[in-house]
């Protein structure tokens, strides 16, 4: 196993999932200079919403990490959520304010998934959850395929494109609950709000959300 896993490196040799020079050490994620100049956020940029009462985000969304999750969700790299989801919980954690009974994920559609090949936002509630020793499960689905909300500009249409695309899956997770809604990105917070007023109906107490970047 030794041998043929050099072997690999030697062909492939692993890159850092952010700006992707070749590393030195293959059980490396990512490179010494970006572990210190990529765009970190402060107080972990946190910021209020409709329906959430806040989201935590440890990077912005630009440069390198702007990249890295560009091809985290579009070129076949469902093993970003592994580190993904260690610098996720590792934000979670620092955060104080962080109390939550159900760890969940704001879903893709059955289209869009078959067409991905997997769920970005799924993989990475499953690696956060493990890092936290909890369990991410599924309490929403999204019943119809709308047009990506980054194809789009104005909160306003943000929120009419995706108003009514979600339903609650599993009430036994979501009643009475306080929800850890994890995203990959939030921008306008229209998509968060959006799955937090669905949780909210079904039930549960209140909704707080983090995700791996955020606008500026």
């Amino acid at each position: 196993m030794g041998v043929f896993s050099s072997i690999l490196d030697l062909l492939f040799p692993p890159k850092c999932f952010f700006c992707r020079r070749v590393l030195h050490d293959s059980c490396d994620e990512c490179c010494e200079k970006c572990l210190e100049t990529l765009p970190y956020t402060e107080f972990g940029g946190m910021q209020e919403g409709d329906y959430f009462d806040f989201c935590i985000s440890p990077f912005y969304y630009r440069d390198n990490v702007r990249k890295s999750i560009l091809r985290f969700k579009f070129a076949n790299a469902p093993h970003f959520a592994t580190l993904y989801g260690k610098i996720l919980a590792d934000c979670i954690i620092e955060y104080p304010d962080i109390h939550y009974d159900t760890i969940t994920w704001v879903p893709l559609s059955v289209k869009r998934k078959r067409s991905r090949g997997y769920d970005q936002a799924k993989l990475l509630a499953l690696e956060t959850a493990n890092n936290l020793d909890d369990e991410a499960v599924q309490t929403l689905t999204k019943t119809y395929d709308v047009q990506p909300q980054s194809y789009l500009s104005g909160i306003e249409e943000r929120r009419r494109n995706i108003s009514g695309a979600f339903e609650v899956s599993s009430l036994e997770y979501v009643s009475g609950k306080t929800i850890l809604l994890i995203d990959d990105i939030i921008t306008t917070g229209s998509t968060l709000s959006e799955c937090a007023k669905v949780l909210l109906e079904a039930g549960a107490n209140n909704v707080i959300c983090a995700t791996l970047a955020r606008k500026e």
